[in-house]
């Protein structure tokens, strides 16, 4: 008896708490930034001190090319564009300068679809048995599943645009050579569990800011 008490008492918890948070089904809870995010997302401003500008981000323009991949990026979550919160969707744009690249990485929490703009893009992701890899243009779509180790290389003569879509508002990114060279893991554990080179690795981490 004093269990199913229990059970019900975090059944009505749950019940009052969720009015005020967002959820998968929820279409409409602007976050409200000024509160802690929580694992349901932000919890949902009050309607009468919502805007439109909750649900307008201004500056999808091209990002800052940065080293070593001379790609930019403008990602667009819930943190920038609060209108976002509970509907299950995000965006990025990428710009990929020539021989540019979007290295290796992963959305654990996410799908994506990647739209090409402009330009030739190979793009592919990667399971333990097989590599799918498209040479795309202009008006494909390409759609990466969850989890799964991705990359894009420009193969064109110029610049390349795309955009991305994520099935979350707020998805998460796993770059496999931050992952590998960004941290403290000693130079000798990953030579011998990646069987890199010493002066490789060593190379990478200084590239990465990683150390040991």
């Amino acid at each position: 008896m004093k269990m199913n008490h229990i059970i019900l008492f975090f059944v009505a918890l749950l019940s009052s708490y969720l009015p005020n948070a967002t959820s998968a089904n929820n279409d409409f809870c602007v976050a409200d930034l000024s509160l802690p995010k929580t694992p349901l997302g932000y919890q949902c401003k009050s309607e009468k001190d919502v805007t439109v500008n909750d649900f307008v981000f201004s500056g999808y323009v091209a990002g800052n090319a940065t080293k070593p991949f001379n790609t930019g990026t403008t990602f667009v979550n819930v943190d920038k564009l609060p209108g976002l919160n509970g509907l299950g969707i995000a965006t990025l744009r990428g710009d990929i300068g020539i021989n540019g690249t979007v290295p290796l990485h992963s959305h654990p929490d996410a799908t994506e679809l990647v739209i090409i703009v402009e330009g030739q893009v190979n793009v592919g992701f990667i399971t333990p048995t097989k590599v799918f890899l498209k040479d795309s243009k202009p008006g494909d779509v390409i759609a990466i599943p969850k989890g799964q180790l991705h990359f894009l290389a420009n193969s064109g003569a110029g610049k390349a645009i795309f955009f991305a879509a994520f099935s979350s508002s707020d998805p998460s990114t796993h770059v496999l050579d931050l992952v590998l060279f960004g941290n403290d893991l000693s130079t000798s554990v990953l030579s011998k569990t990646t069987l890199l080179d010493v002066a490789q690795i060593q190379k990478l981490k200084a590239a990465f800011g990683g150390k040991n």
